[in-house]
């Protein structure tokens, strides 16, 4: 501590020499006296010095000083965490980001009921299975994708061109699922089924570039 500062040494040092004489002195002169009373005495009798007052200020600084640093080291204490606190957070957002990852990729299916005996879309529902397509998981798509794009309309016809059920651009496409394309809808569904299966592999998949692109 005596480090801190340059007077702090000579002034204890001086005011160890100014008790010792200020006893003896004290002894000498005061004979029926204690020696315990005689130097209080003595000592109340010294005058202060600038050497004394500057040996206390110093002991007052260095108090603080010292409390001031133990409050410090303790404010600065890093916080201190559980290993295994962060290993599990690591786990948890690495099986969000899977779970994310997983549902986000490949086709949406669509979900609905069979549809109503002897319409259009009955036909198109008894034919999923035909081209490997599941009733369960392919026929809500299919059922939007061609109510969006005709209503199962057999006749539906828009100013591009495209005809039919599915939609055909041009509508004689189907011709080659048979000669009676213009007007039955069981043709223009089994051509419709047979041109997603080979663009986009599931109803499912053509129904969700319609959503992407207006359009399949």
């Amino acid at each position: 501590m005596f480090r801190r500062s340059g007077i702090v040494l000579p002034a204890f040092v001086l005011a160890v020499v100014l008790v010792a004489v200020v006893a003896i002195s004290a002894k000498v002169m005061n004979h029926s006296g204690s020696g315990a009373n005689s130097l209080a005495e003595a000592i109340d009798s010294l005058p202060r010095s600038s050497s004394v007052a500057l040996l206390a200020q110093e002991r007052e600084n260095i108090i603080v000083m010292n409390a001031a640093a133990k409050t410090l080291t303790i404010a600065s204490k890093p916080a201190m965490v559980d290993p295994s606190q962060v290993i599990a957070s690591e786990s948890a957002a690495a099986s969000a980001a899977s779970t994310s990852t997983s549902t986000s990729t490949g086709p949406t299916t669509v979900s609905a009921p069979p549809p109503n005996p002897g319409t259009a879309q009955a036909i198109g529902y008894a034919m999923l299975p035909q081209f490997g397509f599941s009733q369960k998981t392919q026929w809500g798509c299919l059922l939007n994708l061609w109510n969006r794009e005709s209503g199962w309309i057999y006749d539906a016809e828009n100013a591009s061109g495209a005809y039919g059920i599915p939609q055909a651009l041009p509508g004689d496409k189907m011709a080659s699922a048979g000669a009676d394309w213009l007007t039955d809808p069981t043709t223009q569904i089994k051509w419709g089924l047979g041109y997603i299966q080979q663009i986009y592999v599931t109803p499912c998949g053509a129904w969700n570039h319609e959503l992407d692109y207006g359009w399949y």
